[in-house]
């Protein structure tokens, strides 16, 4: 099973990372997205990416141009009526992949491929979803996606392992480590990952400790390149809350419960680095301080 032209769903900081991963590793790509704009500016980063290989000798004018000969955009999902393999990298719900996969199972030739980048949801369920569940498999990138070299790929009940072996060929042609997940709510790296995150809001809630203090205590006593309320700045609030949830709600078990604090973050639109604020405030992707919200005392006026 030859994979040459792949369709990438969602032209968000995920969707773009695969398509320009993708690009760099040979493959012909359409991105798609529902709105224009959102594909205007993932295939604007694409290009000041790539340019910026240049300058640092990474790649030549040749191959940046070859790269981005290989790109189309396009916001409509007829435009997968010939790809290979189709990549999924939306929001984190269920009901919204099981629409794109329900549409794409009719405008897709039999033998495409589904892969969904999800971070926690059942690959059997989006299979379910379609008349190809042994096409169905997950691909999780983790981001920033051109970097990190991990890819895990996660096989449902009814996955084929002619489907594992073609996933393989694509991920260690773009130069991923791989490693194979049961599918299990959070697989295996978010399974552990993520409750970690959770439980670093919950001691912040407490007052346990502030949230330099909850960062350098794991960044300087566990080594750890980066602490966790930053890392979950940077994967986006909203999408720990998600996942936190799927944990929840799967796995029945308090532990995976979503930290009260998260749930308020999220509801006040502080979800990290993509709005400019969450544990920490940004410009232009650079963390400056604490987010004050978090260090501001409260109190009444004087009374008489």
């Amino acid at each position: 099973m030859e994979i040459q032209n792949i369709f990438v769903v969602g032209a968000g900081l995920m969707g773009s990372g695969i398509a320009q991963t993708a690009l760099q590793s040979g493959y012909t790509v359409t991105l798609n997205d529902q709105r224009e704009e959102a594909l205007d500016r993932a295939k604007a980063g694409i290009n000041n990416r790539l340019e910026r290989l240049v300058e640092k000798g990474k790649m030549t004018e040749e191959e940046k141009a070859d790269c981005m000969s290989r790109l189309t955009t396009d916001t409509r999902l007829n435009a997968a009526a010939k790809a290979d393999l189709v990549i999924e990298a939306i929001f984190e719900e269920l009901s919204a992949k099981r629409e794109i996969f329900q549409s794409l199972d009719a405008i897709c030739p039999a033998s495409t491929i589904f892969a969904s980048n999800t971070s926690s949801i059942s690959l059997t369920a989006l299979g379910a979803a379609t008349n190809r569940p042994e096409k169905v498999v997950g691909m999780h990138f983790f981001s920033p996606v051109p970097v990190m070299r991990l890819l895990e790929i996660v096989f449902g009940l009814r996955t084929s392992q002619e489907v594992l072996d073609a996933v393989k060929e694509v991920g260690k042609k773009m130069g991923k480590w791989l490693i194979l997940a049961k599918d299990k709510p959070g697989f295996i790296v978010n399974r552990a990952l993520l409750p970690m995150l959770n439980e670093a809001v919950q001691i912040l809630d407490e007052g346990v400790g502030t949230v330099e203090d909850v960062d350098n205590g794991m960044k300087l006593g566990c080594n750890h390149p980066m602490g966790p309320l930053e890392l979950a700045d940077m994967i986006g609030l909203d999408i720990l809350l998600e996942v936190m949830q799927v944990f929840y709600e799967d796995l029945g078990d308090t532990k995976y419960r979503p930290a009260h604090l998260l749930r308020k973050m999220v509801t006040a639109h502080y979800l990290g680095r993509k709005t400019g604020s969450g544990f920490y405030l940004y410009e232009n992707g650079k963390k400056l301080a604490v987010n004050p919200v978090l260090t501001r005392e409260h109190s009444l006026f004087d009374q008489q």
